[in-house]
Formats: C-alpha cells, structure tokens, sequence
C-alpha cells in the first residue's frame, strides 16, 4: 500500500485514507467532505447560514439564471458535490455557478465534474477554517474563476478573483451596501436583502467540523 493510501494516526496506528465510499456512508445530518483521504463531517447549516444562502439564490436567480432583469447565461445550484481529482476531492460549497457555456443543463449525476466558474461559502464559526484554509486552495487549483464568501454574523461579503493561481480580493462589502460584484456585476445587489430575515444579531453554534479518517 502506497504512502498516498494510507496515514498514521497520532498513535503511529496506519489507516486507510477516506474514500468516496464514506462520504455515502456518512450520516444524513452531516455536509461530508472529501480533501485527500480525509473525510470532513460538518453540521448541517444553522438558520443565519441558510437564509443567507437561499436569499443569494434569490438575488442572483432571476437575472442571471432566468434572464429576467439581467443578461441571464448561468446555471446556479445549491450546495452541489464538486467532484475534483477523481473523487480525491469531493467539495460542497454553498452555491455554485456555471456559466452555459461551460455547462449547458444539468445532468442526472450525483456530483458534477465541470469545474464551476464562481462558489460562494457562507462562513459559520464551525466551518470558516475549512473553508479559508482548505476549500480555497482547492478552488484555485482547479481554476474556479470567482469565489464569495458571506459572512451571516459581520454581515460581510468578500469577492475574491483567481489571479495567476492566486486569490486576489477584489472588494470587501459590508452592511447594507448597494454593490456590484464580479462576475454577477451586470446588476446592483442589496447586501440589505441578504441579512433581512436575520436577527439584530446572528447567534451561531459553536460546533466544528469533524475529520474523520476511515479506518
């Protein structure tokens, strides 16, 4: 068994690497992860998290997945399974954006392996490492062209561009700003949208994320 297909635990214990084969196992309440053989169990999306997202999809949806006040040109899905590597890296932003071009309709498959052209990551106190420090490189190995993260509790949107394999960020958002941000900057948001249906302020579980190693 090669170095790649196994790791040592703390103990010096050798264990298989996480395969695709325990993301299908993993419990229902559970978003699960893949990022090289080792398995990422997050909480499901507290109220903050999942209102914020479904009110992007809102926002974004009818210009620029219907073309209805905007250019339209894009699919947008939430929380797809990106398969990247060949399953060694199994991601699950958000949302995800496609533009048709690229991805014309959307197949019958469990996860997509046309990379997208923009994630957005909804930060939480329980998944905002993964987020920064693992997901993102990931994203820029593989070339996604854009990348948002919102964050529900400092009510704040950062923009993020792939420059020469490296993000560079764009604009930093925050409150109740009437922006444009790439690549969705063919219409004005209302950052105010966002944030409507949260309270005064955003209280979050403080649960993290587990890594699991299959063994």
């Amino acid at each position: 068994m090669s170095e790649r297909q196994e790791r040592r635990s703390e103990w010096g214990q050798e264990r298989r690497c996480a395969t695709y084969q325990d993301i299908l196992d993993a419990p229902e309440h559970k978003v699960a992860e893949l990022i090289d053989g080792e398995l990422f169990l997050s909480p499901r999306p507290a109220g903050p998290h999942t209102s914020v997202a479904s009110n992007l999809g809102d926002e974004l949806g009818p210009p620029f997945k219907r073309g209805r006040g905007g250019p339209g040109g894009w699919i947008l899905l939430d929380e797809p399974e990106l398969h990247f590597d060949q399953r060694r890296k199994v991601l699950v932003p958000d949302l995800a954006g496609w533009r048709r071009e690229h991805m014309p309709i959307v197949e019958d498959v469990p996860g997509f392996t046309i990379r997208p052209d923009w994630v957005c990551e909804v930060l939480s106190r329980s998944t905002q490492r993964l987020d920064r420090a693992r997901k993102l490189p990931i994203y820029a190995a593989q070339q996604v062209a854009h990348v948002w993260l919102l964050h529900p509790h400092d009510r704040t949107l950062e923009v993020l561009r792939l420059h020469d394999g490296m993000w560079l960020t764009v604009a930093v958002h925050e409150g109740e700003q009437r922006v444009r941000a790439e690549p969705f900057d063919a219409i004005d948001l209302d950052l105010a949208s966002l944030w409507a249906d949260l309270p005064i302020h955003a209280n979050e579980p403080n649960a993290p994320y587990e890594l699991d190693i299959a063994g």
